[in-house]
Formats: C-alpha cells, structure tokens, sequence
C-alpha cells in the first residue's frame, strides 16, 4: 500500500470511529433527558445554556393573560428547584425586559377545545432560549418540556443546547377522576391538574355521579347533594374555581354525570324517577347496581332536561359526558309498565329501551349548544356525529 492509500484508509477509519464516538455520545446523552412524552423531533446541538439568578423572560406576541402567568409560574417553579433567586419575578404585558435570556412567541392566544393547535418549537443555545408557537396553548406545552430539560452539574444547574419541534399525536388526552366514589377535596384536584400539565394532558374527566354518591350541588335539585352526597360535594364557586384553575394550564373540565344506571345517589332524593319505587339508599360497596331510571314517563326528561340545562350553564366547555354504561336491565324487567310500555313501541330488548333513552336525553342536552360523550353503550345509529363514544369494554 503506498503512504498516500495508506493516509486516505486511516482517514476513513478516523472518521468512522469519531462519527461511531458522537453517535453514541448522543444517544447516551439523549438518555439523560426525562422527557413525558417524548417529542415528536429532537436533536441536540451541543454545548448547554447555564443558569444563573439574572436569567429573564419576555413574552411576545398576541398572546392572553393566561402565557404571562403560565411564565410566572416557570419562573417560580425554577427558582425552586434551584434555589436561584431571579430578579424577575411575575410577567405582565407592561413588563420591560432589557436583553431576555427566553423569549416566549405565540401568534395568538388560541382556545380550549379539541384539535386545538397545540405545536411549538423549543431551541436552547449557549446564547439563550426561543420558544414559538402558533398558540398561547402550544407554548404552555413548550413551556412544560423546557422545565423538564433542567440539568444539574458541578459547575450548577443548566439546559442541555437542543432543538425540540413538537405537537400532540391525539387531540383528547384525559385523566379520569372519579370523585364519585372516592370523594377528593378541591386541593387534590388541583394536584393533579398540576400534574396534567406537566405531562401535556389536555382533558380532567371529572367524574361526579354514581351510585356511591352526588358530588356537584344542584340548585334546581338541591336533594341531589341533600340526601345523595353525605355532605361530601362541590359547590358552585369551587366548580368555578376548578375550572378556571385548569383553563390557566390548557385543560377542558368534562363532567360526567351518569344515567340511566350507575343512578342510586339520583335517586335517595328523588325515587319518582327510579323504574321502581323507593325507598333509596347510597351504595357503600363497589359494583353493578340495578337502580335505573324510567325511560318510558315524560317527567324523567323533564327532570334530566332541567339539571343538565343547569350544570350546561355551570361548565362551560363543550361537553358533557352521560354515561350510559353497566345497564343491567333487571328493574327495567321487574316492571309490568314498563315491560307494557316495550311492546306498545316495538322495543324487543332492554339495549333498544336504553337506545330510546339516550336518543330522547340526547336532544335535551345538544340544545344548550354541548356534544355529548358516553361509554361506548350509547352509540347507535341516531347517535349525533358530534358525540364523542368511549370504547371501554373492546380492543384499544
């Protein structure tokens, strides 16, 4: 081999070993970044922006008060985690910033409801950090992965140099809380929208009814909560409060109050609208119950009609979940009215009766300008296509 071959191989081997070396320095370093969920692209450009107490941030943009205050709080949440102490503090749109270490863009405030655009591009250099957005939502969710860069060494803490494109791969990504069964105070909800926004998780199914009690008082209904709660709901303010609460992290508040079973705590106050008389008690055990309501008198509708019309007003948000699951049919088949009324209609079985519920329920509840969501038991041909079915019981 003459000396110039023999330079060109040695070459080659230097460069498959140096690109071998970075390869595998980045996916060790990738390693090292907890990130929940990961973004869609990634890539780290080597070096580290370093901390330190002068650190600011300016928010730019059409943005809502809500992006000056999810900043607030990232300035907070650093500060402790650090112990740093920043000269800045809250962000308002009157705050000036000489020379921001972050800057914050969205093009505009952007809205709570699905499909919502929610990407955002996150790139730290040595120089400083750029966060943009098409939305003030998007940003709240860069805001979160930026947290969760955070890093820590002997010469103090820092960002890892990476350049982050991100949005959501499924527009709903809910957490379930039933406080139905498991009645939680306001201040372990709010822990855990905390802990929604910090994954990205968009939607609090909040669950509210059952038959182990009623949680949200009722003032058209006030034995709701009266007679079906032990005393353990939420008022009207605190609903309020939860929501507004969520809204400023980018989360939609569904409640679920669920019909036509998993209804006892409907019915300790109010067992005129029950398939078979009283009296009602709360559940105090876990399971399937046969307590249902009557779909076949005109004064369940009335009734339903005039709480959703309620709690419609009290939520804000676009939906509203009914249930409509675990119907075991027994008081449906215990009453001769209703066993009458069955045949009168043409309805051979106690999944079409339920059908005819939900398609009369429906209405009453679309009206108020809402979608309704249900477990996949609710889904029929009549069903709106705006309605939002939850597959529960089939393959994911």
């Amino acid at each position: 081999m003459t000396g110039m071959k023999y330079l060109k191989v040695l070459g080659v081997i230097c460069i498959v070993l140096f690109w071998l070396f970075a390869n595998s320095y980045a996916k060790e370093t990738m390693k090292q970044l907890n990130l929940m969920p990961w973004p869609a692209k990634i890539s780290l450009t080597g070096g580290k922006y370093q901390l330190n107490r002068d650190f600011k941030v300016e928010v730019t943009g059409n943005v809502s008060m809500r992006l000056y205050n999810a900043a607030s709080r990232m300035l907070r949440k650093l500060s402790d985690r650090t112990g740093l102490f920043f000269s800045q503090d809250y962000l308002s749109p009157d705050s000036a910033v000489d020379n921001p270490d972050m800057v914050i863009h969205a093009d505009r405030p952007g809205r709570l409801r699905l499909y919502m655009d929610e990407s955002y591009e996150l790139d730290v250099t040595p120089g400083g950090i750029r966060l943009t957005a098409n939305t003030g939502i998007g940003a709240l969710r860069g805001i979160e992965t930026f947290l969760q860069l955070l890093q820590a060494d002997s010469s103090g803490y820092y960002f890892p140099c990476v350049k982050i494109e991100d949005h959501p791969r499924f527009p709903w990504r809910g957490l379930m809380i039933d406080a139905a069964r498991h009645f939680m105070p306001v201040n372990v909800i709010e822990r855990n929208i905390r802990g929604m926004a910090a994954v990205k998780l968009d939607v609090l199914h909040w669950h509210l009814s059952d038959d182990q009690g009623f949680r949200v008082r009722s003032k058209t209904f006030p034995k709701l909560t009266g007679m079906g709660s032990d005393g353990l709901f939420y008022t009207h303010q605190q609903v309020k409060a939860v929501i507004k609460y969520a809204a400023a992290r980018g989360i939609m508040v569904v409640p679920e109050f669920d019909v036509p079973a998993h209804s006892t705590s409907w019915f300790v106050g109010y067992p005129q609208y029950a398939s078979t008389p009283g009296p009602y008690s709360i559940e105090r055990r876990w399971g399937i119950f046969d307590p249902v309501f009557n779909p076949t008198i005109n004064k369940t509708y009335v009734f339903l009609g005039n709480f959703f019309k309620e709690m419609s007003r009290l939520f804000p948000g676009k939906y509203i979940d009914i249930g409509g699951d675990e119907n075991n049919g027994k008081q449906w088949n215990a009453n001769p009215e209703i066993q009458a009324f069955m045949k009168r209609h043409d309805i051979p079985t106690d999944a079409a009766l339920q059908t005819y519920f939900e398609n009369r329920l429906v209405p009453l509840i679309t009206k108020d300008d809402k979608y309704v969501v249900g477990w996949e038991e609710i889904l029929n041909p009549r069903l709106p296509k705006t309605a939002i079915v939850q597959s529960w019981k089939g393959k994911g």
